[in-house]
């Protein structure tokens, strides 16, 4: 997936009804199928340029959720690029008890990415505040992440998306009303794609993103609540994996990364990173353009050790079917979630099937998937799945479904009396879309999600159809509707319930026009973000104590590691050097980090990149490995680390390193001035 530029440009300015009453507590609400009334998210039509007469048009796409420890719930959505993003909060304490229908009385926060290239007369960043220029600094992709300290505010990090230099991130400390200063560089690498966020602890958030020179997962860790990303580093490929789902060379079908999730659990499991991810079943499929149809899981378990840098394990989850491209696993996007005892559980849309699995040892195995729709949505389109777990065993997972067979990006199929172009008119007459497909949103929870025959209760949660026609799943490379942007979410809150945003596009953007019609596929449509929560369990009680999940495998006897962490003198006197590094040899896998401030020719930055397996060699306790790496955030060099774990009381600890690439070459080492290198035999 390359990253989405997506805004509308506009010259010059220009009823949710509830379907089911529901006893909740002492009072009756309207609500449909245990949910509160769909509500629309207020956003401004348009956003003026500057004194040009022209506007962006303001769209709410792509929304995350996230719901805090104090039960604040938060909705982000995008606008598109350069537009920035927009953020609604609901905090009853603050924002009063929800209204009919069970609506939450959302208070809108602003533009928390806001670092507008026009802004200057503000400095240069406007906060959440709006940008009266329209012009913020991200708006291609969005995701937001909460952190769970014992005590005070929860900490809400966001993430926004530019491509170059790459990723915006800031953070707020008092739900919402006031962030940090945007930072644009919080990625190491630049040109960036599709970012994710979660978050640990009183102030640890881990972003993913696609890297765009080898299309690896990089993984970065905050120690500050997401106001920067430099306190750790991975690559969520594997050096075994990369083959079959890097983007090197770059005809490669390469992979679609889904969000990365954290263990929060109470579990030995707590702390371990999972990194979702589609991509060819092997490397010949890969080299040669074939299908994304396999699912992956990234496993992190090093990750709790604290070290500059750590290391992923990948599994697969799921060999796809081989044949066209979407009845693979490439529906953007796979989706992953943790629940409170360790237990892993993964979805994702063949186009028809929402296919789900779990495990229950920390991801090394999987249950063969099962289909997770049922009912009337058999043998229908349903799209953008999305999961949430918590309790032991409680699953939560959404996603788009319509009322008839076809491929969802088959406008044949789904848009009978639309020529090709998009936001054509009709073939005949004015009012074809009342035979267009219909859209809901479908959710579906579970109570023992990780048991090997889960049962899932299925329900409509949208009061009204949110779309018509087709939904392409191709990213900007798909020819069908791309209203509805790629992805939406849900989130349970303390509560257990379920919290949802998602897209629509409903109504006639009458404010903006054109206004040819509600049936006429050439009016303009609102898109704004709506929300939804759960009211009552439909499933069944959650299930709150128990048993953690299994431990996976453990490494064949005889296999070594080694890690370290520390200073070695600069190759200029009075400064020092830096490093971090896991390396261990079944399989071979290696992850370095090293900076040089005082090396000759300007200062370094080297990380490792795994286009290719390293070697790692172990000779009593001293380790040597090798492998690619990249300098200064440039592919194409290689290191050469060899280190010891000495006397710890004498000081003894040894790393030497080398880096070589073209017309390149650097070499320094010693005792270690501060830190600690430590073997680890099994």
């Amino acid at each position: 997936m390359k990253a989405r530029f997506c805004f509308g440009l506009a010259l010059g300015f220009t009823g949710l009804v509830g379907a089911l009453a529901l006893v909740i507590g002492h009072g009756s609400v309207l609500a449909i199928n245990g949910f509160s009334d769909n509500q629309e998210l207020p956003l401004p039509l348009t956003a003026p340029i500057a004194n040009s007469g022209a506007s962006f048009i303001v769209r709410g796409l792509e929304p995350s959720v996230r719901v805090d420890q104090q039960g604040t719930v938060y909705v982000s959505s995008i606008r598109g690029v350069p537009g920035g993003v927009d953020l609604h909060r609901y905090y009853a304490a603050a924002d009063g008890q929800p209204g009919m229908g069970g609506a939450y009385p959302f208070k809108y926060e602003g533009q928390p990415d806001n670092c507008g290239i026009f802004n200057a007369q503000q400095g240069g960043c406007a906060n959440n505040h709006l940008d009266p220029f329209g012009l913020g600094l991200g708006g291609g992709d969005v995701d937001i992440a909460v952190n769970y300290p014992s005590r005070g505010v929860p900490n809400l990090a966001l993430v926004s998306l530019t491509l170059a230099p790459g990723i915006t991130g800031t953070h707020s400390t008092d739900q919402g009303n006031t962030f940090s200063t945007p930072n644009p560089v919080v990625a190491l690498i630049p040109g960036d794609d599709r970012q994710w966020i979660d978050g640990i602890n009183a102030l640890n958030v881990y972003l993913n993103y696609h890297d765009a020179p080898t299309f690896n997962i990089e993984v970065q860790r905050s120690n500050d609540g997401g106001e920067t990303y430099l306190n750790g580093f991975a690559e969520a490929i594997d050096p075994q994996t990369f083959p079959a789902a890097g983007g090197v060379p770059a005809t490669n079908s390469a992979n679609v990364a889904g969000q990365i999730k954290v263990d929060r659990s109470s579990c030995p499991s707590r702390g371990n990173l999972y990194q979702i991810f589609v991509a060819p079943d092997s490397a010949n499929e890969n080299l040669s353009g074939g299908a994304l149809r396999s699912v992956y899981v990234g496993v992190s378990t090093d990750v709790k050790v604290g070290l500059p840098v750590f290391t992923f394990t990948d599994f697969k989850v799921f060999p796809g079917p081989a044949g066209a491209q979407n009845q693979g696993a490439e529906n953007l996007f796979p989706a992953l979630a943790v629940d409170d005892f360790g237990f892993v559980y993964a979805v994702w849309s063949d186009n028809s099937n929402i296919l789900f699995s779990s495990s229950s040892d920390q991801g090394t195995t999987w249950t063969t998937p099962i289909q997770l729709n049922s009912g009337t949505t058999i043998g229908n389109s349903n799209v953008f799945p999305w999961v949430a777990a918590d309790g032991n065993g409680h699953v939560g997972i959404v996603w788009f479904g319509d009322d008839r067979p076809g491929n969802s990006n088959d406008r044949g199929a789904l848009e009978p009396g639309h020529p090709p172009s998009q936001g054509a008119a009709c073939n005949s007459g004015t009012s074809c879309m009342q035979g267009w497909a219909q859209w809901n949103v479908y959710y579906a929870e579970s109570v023992n999600g990780h048991d090997a025959t889960p049962f899932f209760f299925q329900s409509v949660i949208s009061d009204h159809v949110i779309h018509r026609g087709t939904l392409s799943t191709g990213g900007l490379g798909g020819g069908a509707d791309r209203s509805l942007a790629d992805l939406f979410q849900v989130a349970f809150d303390p509560r257990h319930f379920a919290n949802v945003a998602f897209s629509d596009d409903h109504k006639v953007n009458t404010g903006v026009g054109p206004d040819n019609g509600p049936d006429n596929p050439t009016s303009r449509r609102l898109i704004r973000a709506n929300f939804t929560h759960q009211l009552m369990a439909t499933a069944g009680s959650v299930v709150t104590t128990g048993s953690c999940a299994g431990s996976p495998p453990p490494p064949p006897l005889g296999a070594e590691k080694i890690t370290g962490v520390g200073q070695i003198p600069s190759q200029k006197p009075g400064l020092s050097a830096n490093f971090g590094f896991v390396a261990k040899n079944d399989p071979p896998n290696a992850s370095l980090s090293y900076h040089d401030d005082g090396a000759t020719g300007g200062s370094i930055d080297v990380h490792s990149s795994n286009v290719t397996v390293p070697t790692v060699t172990f000779s009593g306790n001293c380790a040597t490995f090798k492998g690619s790496a990249k300098l200064n955030q440039k592919p194409g060099y290689n290191y050469n680390v060899n280190t010891c774990d000495g006397d710890p009381a004498a000081g003894k600890d040894t790393f030497f390193i080398s880096v070589s690439g073209p017309n390149f070459s650097y070499s320094n080492g010693g005792f270690i001035t501060s830190g600690n290198i430590q073997i680890h035999q099994q």
